[in-house]
């Protein structure tokens, strides 16, 4: 039995868990990789970790860092976080990318407050791992007095404890509510959830008619939501099929269809349309501000009667339904967007709902507007908005849809050739959104708030990443680069629902940091804003952030396509490849400064 004891204990200390770890601290826009190094991609930013480190904030609002567990040998420790806030602490997730084959930190694995882990993690498989990151993140509420405080990381290990400081300097100065542009998170209908959650799908009976998973839907929403986002699903396919979950059940057909069943629609959208879906969040209960509506030209009328009285009929009798019905619930402040998502190459309807390529399609959005005014009446307190996705034809479509589309999510790229329509659109009363993708783990940290910055150098109200839930088939061990996802399936670590992504959190950041910018408008001016913030992003100055015409624009767009379209966008380096990972913490520092010097 001693002997037995022995070996144990020579075998732990030959296995290196004797070895203490050393704790270190980066801010968080500069990623390692799980031995230590900076990722290449944020290296320019010049920055090593180090034994402390103070950051500002503001109240109401997040504010984070990355800590580094290091070890040379195989190590076990302990890691903390106490202090006078609330900290939240996530183990970061090393991806591996086949092409380059190289590791990048992105998923975000929540622990507990004390976590027990071990250096290489057996979970991530990375052999000879070195280094673990920790995403912090840090909520500073708006009751607390400005000033200075100090949050402890405490590492225990071989035999060792290492505390580590991380100060605040909490400014007077109190975050909005609302955020000065709305980013936009897209995905589509609901068969993903159960390639996403087998075991979810598989422990649960009728899975599609289950509190899980309304629950998980929800879930979506929440964790966009909290990070200072919206989250769109859009419910039906190219050929018209709506999900059960996405429209009340209908019956009957011509005067007599109607609804026949609001169950799974409620449960879907009440706790989304009443706010109550977020009511445990730092941000409140608040109603989704946006919504896909069902309609698409064979919900809620049958596309066969295209046409003919029965099409109206049928279409104003279920759209009246969805008015009283949204109306006796309470259901007004959320804006109804009716938006066709169809192509004709798809072979399903005859005409472009999405991205309009041909002009002698436009007098069917007008036909629906017809149709929706029918059924809604005009002194209704429940909202809709008429959207369209636009980038052939946007420029003539600004004039020619004028009084009918009211919501415009535009190409970004191909926005910036025509940018000065945005104060001619906005001054009568339109929303307008960019949209684009969303950028790769193995770019720059900063690159992630180069979209949410465009659209406030050119004035308009949103941007749109048109798929954001889509991780691919293994992002784990074979990861694709995470362009059409801000978000992971928690599965695989006993979560039934989405984790965040580092990026996403740098995104949650930058809108906060934003915000709190536009609260020098009344005094700075929004032009000076904009001149100073570009300066220090990229060295640019605000007509940068639009294009040239190019002369692409004065052709028939029947005879561009994606080749001569890239051609047409001018490649600069400053949105790029030289656009370094320190490009938003120069903007954040600015804005810092500033709001430290305009104290009420």
């Amino acid at each position: 039995m001693i002997f037995k004891f022995f070996s144990a204990i020579c075998l732990l200390l030959a296995l290196g868990r004797g070895y203490a770890a050393e704790l270190a601290v980066l801010p968080s826009h500069v990623r390692t990789d799980p031995f230590g190094q900076i990722v290449a991609a944020d290296a320019p930013a010049k920055v090593e970790p180090a034994a402390r480190i103070t950051l500002r904030s503001a109240r109401e609002a997040w504010v984070s860092c990355r800590l580094l567990v290091k070890s040379a040998e195989p190590a076990s420790y302990s890691l903390s976080v106490k202090g006078p806030f609330e900290a939240s602490l996530y183990r970061e997730w090393f991806h591996f990318l086949p092409k380059s084959k190289r590791y990048y930190p992105d998923a975000l694995i929540p622990t507990a407050a004390r976590v027990q882990a071990e250096l290489p993690a057996a979970d991530n498989r990375i052999a000879k791992q070195t280094a673990q990151s920790y995403w912090l993140d840090v909520w500073i509420p708006k009751s607390v007095r400005p000033g200075s405080y100090t949050m402890e990381a405490v590492l225990e290990s071989g035999g060792k404890k290492s505390t580590l400081p991380v100060r605040i300097e909490v400014l007077e100065a109190v975050v909005p509510a609302g955020d000065p542009i709305t980013m936009d998170h897209n995905s589509y209908g609901t068969s993903w959830l159960t390639a996403q959650y087998p075991e979810l799908a598989g422990r649960t009976k009728d899975f599609y008619l289950s509190d899980a998973f309304f629950d998980l839907i929800h879930a979506y929403h929440r964790i966009f939501y909290e990070h200072r986002g919206i989250y769109h699903q859009l419910g039906y396919g190219h050929g018209g099929k709506t999900g059960p979950e996405f429209a009340p059940r209908l019956e009957g057909s011509g005067k007599s269809k109607r609804v026949a069943d609001w169950t799974l629609f409620d449960k879907h959208y009440g706790p989304l349309f009443d706010g109550s879906a977020f009511r445990d969040t730092h941000r409140g209960a608040r109603p989704i501000p946006y919504v896909y509506l069902p309609v698409n030209p064979e919900w809620p009328a049958s596309y066969l009667w295209w046409g003919q009285p029965g099409y109206e009929r049928e279409f104003v009798n279920v759209m009246r339904e969805m008015e009283a019905h949204f109306r006796e619930k309470g259901w007004t402040r959320t804006t109804l967007e009716l938006f066709f998502n169809h192509k004709k190459r798809y072979k399903a309807f005859e005409w472009d709902g999405d991205e309009t390529r041909f002009l002698n399609d436009l007098p069917r959005f007008v036909e629906y507007q017809r149709l929706m005014k029918l059924a809604m009446p005009e002194d209704s307190p429940v909202k809709w908005a008429y959207r369209t996705d636009a980038s052939w034809q946007m420029e003539k479509q600004f004039t020619l849809q004028a009084g009918v589309i009211n919501l415009w999510v535009l190409g970004n790229g191909m926005f910036t050739w025509y940018a000065e329509n945005a104060p001619i659109l906005k001054a009568r009363g339109d929303t307008v959104w960019t949209y684009g993708g969303t950028p790769r783990v193995d770019e720059p940290a900063s690159h992630i708030t180069l979209d949410l910055l465009w659209p406030w150098m050119l004035g308009v109200d949103g941007f749109v990443r048109w798929q954001t839930v889509s991780p691919g088939p293994d992002p784990w061990f074979r990861f694709g680069g995470g362009g059409e996802t801000l978000v992971y399936p928690g599965g695989r670590f006993g979560i039934d629902g989405p984790l965040a992504s580092a990026r996403l959190k740098l995104q949650r950041n930058a809108v906060q940091d934003l915000a709190l910018l536009e609260t020098l408008q009344s005094s700075a001016g929004l032009t000076a804003l904009r001149a100073k913030v570009a300066k220090r992003f990229n060295a640019t100055s605000p007509s940068d952030w639009r294009s040239p015409r190019p002369k692409l624009a004065d052709t028939d767009p029947l005879t561009w396509d994606n080749v001569t379209i890239g051609e047409a966008v001018p490649e600069d380096a400053r949105f790029g490849a030289g656009l370094d990972a320190a490009a938003w913490d120069r903007v954040r520092d600015y804005i810092y400064t500033s709001i430290g010097e305009h104290r009420p």
